[in-house]
């Protein structure tokens, strides 16, 4: 077992740079599936969740290298049908490798998807847009496996679907079955998020024909043959914030190099309010302690929104503001593991649900899913945080409390590092070249 011990109270100052999207990366690994020639993708972060994707490519048939930050894939033929359970279980975006299989195979036998406990999260909406493209699917609960197939001659068919609920995998898992199907296929109510675009632009790149015909309308018209690309990844949106965050929250300064305001908008626009500080440059965006922060009231949302995966750092952020801050969570309908966690260090976070009016509309996930859960958190400040050992219950919830360990009096023990090295690479050594205390501890 690993833990990291931290001491807290140094200010984090320097240059860094951003790994590529993991978002991207993943489903970059799946779209490469869609082809039998080589295709590289160049600034991929080498985290576990993108290393046991490569592992399933690997056993179902494909070739992968890793260079670097530079991943070649190449699928000549499919050897396996089947995703193994022990592989899935760890990475939820295993789920999309459905797509290359009925593409080029005509059968899928993939296991309910793992990955971070954050919500039920589930994928009716994606198993749904499937159906109507002509695919039969079964669940057999006794495996655990979801058995899809086309028909005699593994053909596809475009169709018109649309999204009940707007849902970020459940466009691009359509969006990659649909780039080889028969005739075309429009996406309503389609996620708009950055990634989304980066993935059609990969796709692009190998000979789909994707287009957005309107805000949230997606058209593509099915080809009989992807071919091979290079591709290169844009940064991290979730890493930036996690960086940006914690210069702030130590009382630092960081240039974070090679990002623009694109992506990121509604999380300066948070700044602003907070008084946190920026500035943006030819180069990169500076970040920086200003003033005292002033509390914020934020709701998480769909693109342009912010991020929920933003809500846990910007929580941290908040215990420093002086005065009540909320943060409301509309997408995921149990998000708040970190809060208990946080309390242990000192702060004063209340949760709470507030009174919504039609809560089905206003709400991204499915109301059938939401078991008594609160939605939304009331964060006093400031709060002096303390040292504690704190337990890591997902991704976004160990970088929340890496930040919080880092602006804490006193020396804090993290454990469940496997979450935190799902998406960040080498995020203690990083940290440590920015002037923090924090080392890495393997436990006998």
């Amino acid at each position: 077992m690993e833990k990291l011990v931290i001491s807290g109270g140094k200010k984090l100052k320097g240059d860094v740079s951003i790994f590529g999207s993991k978002n991207v990366a993943l489903k970059a690994l799946v779209a490469a599936c869609l082809t039998d020639e080589e295709v590289i993708i160049e600034n991929v972060p080498l985290i576990s969740d993108f290393l046991i994707m490569a592992d399933i490519i690997k056993e179902l048939g494909g070739k992968v290298e890793i260079r670097d930050h530079t991943v070649s894939i190449k699928l000549e033929k499919f050897v396996k049908n089947k995703i193994l359970l022990d592989k899935a279980a760890e990475v939820r975006t295993s789920f999309m490798f459905l797509a290359p299989l009925l593409a080029r195979v005509g059968k899928a036998i993939i296991p309910n998807p793992g990955g971070c406990r954050i919500g039920a999260r589930p994928i009716d909406r994606v198993i749904d847009g499937l159906k109507s493209m002509g695919v039969h699917v079964d669940y057999d609960s006794k495996d655990g496996y979801f058995h899809a197939t086309t028909n005699s001659q593994k053909e596809l068919f475009g169709t018109k679907y649309r999204f009940i609920k707007n849902t970020h995998t459940g466009t691009e898992a359509m969006i990659l079955t649909a780039v080889l199907a028969k005739g075309k296929t429009i996406l309503e109510n389609s996620a708009l998020e950055p990634e989304v675009d980066e993935l059609i632009g990969l796709l692009v790149r190998m000979g789909a024909k994707i287009k957005r015909t309107h805000q949230r309308t997606i058209e593509i018209e099915g080809v009989q043959k992807l071919h091979g690309t290079t591709f290169r990844i844009n940064p991290d949106r979730n890493e930036i914030v996690t960086f940006a965050v914690g210069a702030i929250i130590t009382k630092g300064d960081i240039f974070i190099k090679n990002i623009q305001r694109g992506g990121l908008v509604e999380f300066l626009e948070a700044l602003d309010k907070a008084g946190g500080g920026y500035e943006e440059k030819k180069d990169g965006i500076r970040f920086f302690y200003e003033n005292e922060l002033r509390p914020t009231d934020i709701v998480t949302s769909i693109y342009p929104g912010f991020m929920t995966d933003w809500q846990g750092p910007w929580a941290v952020l908040m215990t420093t503001a002086k005065g009540i801050s909320t943060i409301h969570e509309t997408i995921y309908e149990n998000r708040f593991s970190y809060v208990s966690e946080l309390k242990k260090m000192g702060a004063q976070i209340e949760l709470f649900n507030p009174k919504v009016e039609n809560p089905d509309s206003f709400y991204n996930f499915n109301i059938n899913d939401d078991n008594g859960y609160f939605h939304a958190e009331k964060i006093s400040g400031p709060a002096i945080l303390h040292n504690g050992a704190v337990n890591v219950s997902d991704l976004r919830a160990g970088a929340t409390l890496v930040l919080a360990a880092l602006a804490a009096k006193g020396e804090s023990v993290i454990f469940g590092l496997d979450h935190l090295d799902r998406g960040y690479e080498q995020f203690d050594k990083r940290l440590r070249a920015l002037g923090a205390d924090i080392k890495r501890v393997v436990e006998k």
